[in-house]
C-alpha cells in the first residue's frame, strides 16, 4: 500500500475520452497560475501608464481651451480658471483675422477629401489587383511597395519640391493633393486583406454565372472589402489631415494653408512681442481641429468592426 506523499504526488488521470484515445493526464499548475497574477498586474499597470500619457495632453487641452488669455497664465494648467469662456474663444477663433480659420478648415477638407480619398481609391484597386490576378513582374511590383513602404516620407520631400517646382505646380494646392494621392502601405494593406478576405472560389463561381470583371469587383468583391477600405482610409486621412512637412516647402499662400500650418502661425506670432493675445486661440483652434478625426473614428468603427471575421472561409 503506498504512503499518501506518493499518492498524491502522482498526476491525476483524466476522465476517459473516446474509444481509441489514450487518456491523458492532468499535470498541475499550480506554478502557472502564480505567474499569472504578476503578468496581469504588469500589463494592467503599463496600460495604465500609457492610457495616462495618451490622455493627460488632451484633457489639458479640453481644460485650457475653456480659459480666458488671462486665465491661463493665472490657473493651473490641468484645472479650470475663473470664467468659462469656451464659447468666446470659439467664436473668436472663426472670426479672428477675417476668419482665417475657417479658409484653413476648407482646405484641410479639400486635401482630405482629394488626397486621402484618392489615395484610398487607388490602393483599393491596386490591393486587388495585385491579390487576385496573376501577371509577369508581381515579384518585382512586391518589392517596389516594399522598398517605398521603408522609405520615410521627408526624405522624399526635397525630390518631391524640386519635380514640382519645375512643372509649375509649387504653392498651390495640386502640391499637396498630387503627393498624398500615393500611399505605399495602404496598397500593402489593400493586398494582403483582399488576399484573404476575398476567396477565390467565389471569383470563379461570379465569372461562370457570366459576371464580368468589373461587376464582379463592384458587386462581389467591395463589399468584402469594407473594413479593409475603412482601414486604409482611416490611415490615409488621418496622415493627410496632420500632414505638415510637404504643406511647408510646398506652400507660402497663407491661403492655401491646411490647419497643421496656420496654427503654427498662429503659434509663431503668439511668442512674439504683443502677439501672446492669440495663444487662446492656437489652443482652441487645436481642440477644434482634432473633434473631426474624432469624429470619423466613432463614426467608421461599425464598419471596421463589421468584418473582423471576413476572411475566414467555411470548408
Amino acid at each position: 500500500m503506498s504512503s499518501p506523499a506518493t499518492t498524491a504526488s502522482k498526476p491525476t488521470p483524466a476522465p476517459p475520452g473516446p474509444p481509441g484515445h489514450a487518456p491523458r493526464l492532468r499535470t498541475p499548475r499550480k506554478a502557472a497560475d502564480r505567474r499569472r497574477p504578476r503578468r496581469s498586474v504588469l500589463l494592467t499597470g503599463l496600460t495604465g501608464l500609457v492610457l495616462v500619457y495618451t490622455l493627460v495632453p488632451l484633457i489639458w487641452l479640453v481644460i485650457s481651451s475653456t480659459k480666458t488669455q488671462e486665465g491661463l497664465a493665472d490657473s493651473p494648467g490641468l484645472w479650470f480658471g475663473d470664467h468659462f469662456a469656451l464659447w468666446d474663444n470659439i467664436r473668436e477663433t472663426f472670426t479672428y483675422n477675417d476668419g482665417v480659420f475657417v479658409r484653413w478648415l476648407l482646405n484641410t477638407l479639400l486635401y482630405v477629401v482629394l488626397g486621402a480619398g484618392g489615395a484610398t481609391f487607388l490602393a483599393v484597386l491596386g490591393g486587388y489587383a495585385l491579390a487576385k490576378f496573376t501577371f509577369p513582374g508581381k515579384r518585382a511590383v512586391f518589392a517596389v511597395v516594399i522598398g517605398a513602404v521603408a522609405v520615410p516620407t521627408t526624405a522624399l520631400a526635397v525630390p518631391t519640391f524640386l519635380m514640382f517646382s519645375k512643372m509649375g505646380l509649387t504653392n498651390t494646392p495640386w502640391a499637396v493633393i498630387l503627393p498624398s494621392l500615393i500611399s505605399p502601405f495602404g496598397l500593402y494593406l489593400m493586398w494582403v486583406f483582399a488576399t484573404e478576405a476575398i476567396p477565390t472560389e467565389l471569383l470563379e463561381a461570379a465569372r461562370i454565372d457570366g459576371a464580368g470583371e468589373l461587376r464582379t469587383f463592384f458587386r462581389v468583391s467591395l463589399p468584402l472589402l469594407a473594413p479593409g477600405i475603412v482601414t486604409v482610409l482611416l490611415f490615409t486621412m488621418v496622415a493627410t489631415w496632420n500632414n505638415y512637412f510637404l504643406p511647408l516647402i510646398m506652400l507660402k499662400d497663407p491661403d492655401w494653408y491646411p490647419l497643421t500650418l496656420g496654427l503654427n502661425s498662429w503659434n509663431a506670432q503668439a511668442q512674439t512681442a504683443g502677439g501672446e493675445a492669440v495663444f487662446n486661440l492656437v489652443i482652441t483652434g487645436s481642440l477644434i481641429t482634432i473633434l473631426p478625426l474624432i469624429a470619423a473614428f466613432l463614426l467608421l468603427q461599425k464598419y471596421w468592426q463589421s468584418g473582423l471575421a471576413a476572411g475566414s472561409v467555411k470548408e
